[in-house]
């Protein structure tokens, strides 16, 4: 025992250089109310930002074949449900406010980080077995958040640049790092509540530079042991925090919005026009990105419906079909959202068509594409049997572009948008497994 002292006490007499040295982190700011104030917008905020993520993975109806993304999630898909079809617009909501959320925290993320960085380079590491086990939890919540908060943003960008599938890797880090937030939030909620009260929030706002003073000492080491000149207040850190929370905000809500708010979303890579007419909305992917051709989706393209019965299709003989028009919206995983007029034939129509009692039928659905990793998607039972399913082939009154899908191309009210499968060739129904 007294061997383990002399080691522990050696060590943290010989730190290493730079910020594993006490002397190194001096900003007179540190301390811990101001880590529980930003701690306490992550409270509120990752939860909402979890919530919304796992309903978003629910979205995909993974129990269906060709969805499921992550065959080997096991009991981590306890909570899966059907997905329903009504409101047409719940996918719009939960997921804009899942992006949008997370990108607005992203500063708050950062500066609790800033606040609690000395805590990073304890030396020595950690000095009993009781701290080891914290300090591992402690990188895991650091490093999930930083992981989730990165892939996340890179993939709303368009940045595919992984070395590994997005889907299955942000599904299983935000399990870690959710399992490790609830960990230290049950350690440290009490000595949040503490901190929170030891200082009053509005006589902190009040506070000008020239008053600005360092947080009494704490056991946690957040308050420097000799803090330089204060160059901000707390106020102006708070403002600074706050004010990129909302600038964010502002230009990124405007994709999830749309309308002429789309204009606004500078930060988001579907902030813009798409040209003049009926067809000016968002586009994820363009046919050429997709390897679409031209001669594919000329007069000899063909809708094979698989059943049954099957059956080859013209365009002219979907056209010559009842058709139904209704007002929908898309929603993508990246957060942005758009409502147009579609216009196309039903899907449970297409089904009876093809063999299947009304009602029965799920169905795979299969692209033209050539690249990506949609090609194919399942959409359940109760999303054929909606009769604002469409194949769709005309929006806002005229045809459909072929970046936004000619010929043909789904649109299920609520489902995601990659779901809503561009330049289809094939439907092919079955019974239900259900």
């Amino acid at each position: 025992m007294s061997d383990r002292k002399n080691v522990t006490a050696w060590l943290r007499e010989h730190p290493p250089p730079g910020p594993f040295r006490p002397g190194f982190w001096r900003s007179p700011l540190r301390g811990p109310w101001l880590t529980s104030v930003f701690g306490l917008v992550l409270l509120f905020g990752i939860p909402i930002i979890a919530i919304t993520g796992l309903v978003s993975y629910a979205a995909y109806d993974p129990h269906l074949p060709i969805n499921d993304t992550t065959p080997e999630k096991g009991w981590l898909g306890f909570y899966l449900f059907d997905w329903p079809t009504h409101p047409a617009w719940l996918y719009r909501v939960t997921q804009g406010v899942h992006v949008v959320l997370g990108l607005a925290l992203t500063s708050v993320l950062l500066a609790k980080l800033w606040s609690v960085i000395p805590k990073l380079f304890t030396w020595p590491p950690a000095r009993s077995p009781a701290e080891a086990v914290e300090r591992a939890s402690l990188l895991l919540l650091v490093g999930g958040a930083v992981f989730e908060f990165a892939t996340g943003i890179l993939n709303i960008q368009l940045f595919y640049v992984f070395p590994f599938s997005f889907y299955p890797a942000h599904l299983y880090g935000a399990w870690i790092f959710l399992a490790a937030f609830v960990v230290h939030v049950a350690f440290k909620l009490p000595k949040m509540v503490r901190s929170l009260r030891s200082r009053s929030f509005l006589r902190e706002l009040r506070t000008r530079l020239d008053a600005t003073q360092p947080e009494p000492p704490d056991p946690d080491g957040l308050v420097p042991p000799s803090p330089a000149e204060p160059t901000m207040s707390r106020r102006g850190l708070l403002a600074f925090v706050g004010g990129a929370s909302l600038i964010t905000l502002g230009l990124s809500a405007g994709q999830t919005l749309d309308g002429p708010l789309r204009r606004t979303a500078l930060l988001a890579p579907h902030g813009r026009d798409y040209g003049p007419g009926p067809n000016d909305f968002q586009v994820n992917k363009s046919a050429t990105a997709m390897g679409v051709r031209l001669a594919d989706t000329g007069p000899a393209w063909r809708l094979e419906l698989a059943g049954p019965h099957p059956v080859r299709l013209s365009r002219a003989e979907l056209l010559a079909m009842p058709l139904h028009t209704y007002a929908l919206p898309i929603a993508c995983v990246e957060g942005w959202s758009t409502e147009q007029l579609w216009t196309g034939v039903r899907l449970a129509d297409l089904a009876r068509l093809a063999g299947m009692a009304p009602g029965t039928a799920e169905v795979l659905v299969v692209s033209l594409q050539r690249g990506g990793s949609f090609r194919r998607a399942s959409l359940s039972t109760g999303q054929v049997a909606d009769p604002r399913s469409l194949l769709a082939l005309r929006v806002n009154g005229t045809d459909l572009s072929l970046d936004h899908g000619y010929p043909a191309r789904i649109i299920v009210p609520n489902a995601p948008g990659v779901h809503n499968t561009k330049w289809v060739r094939r439907l092919s129904f079955h019974p239900s497994a259900k």
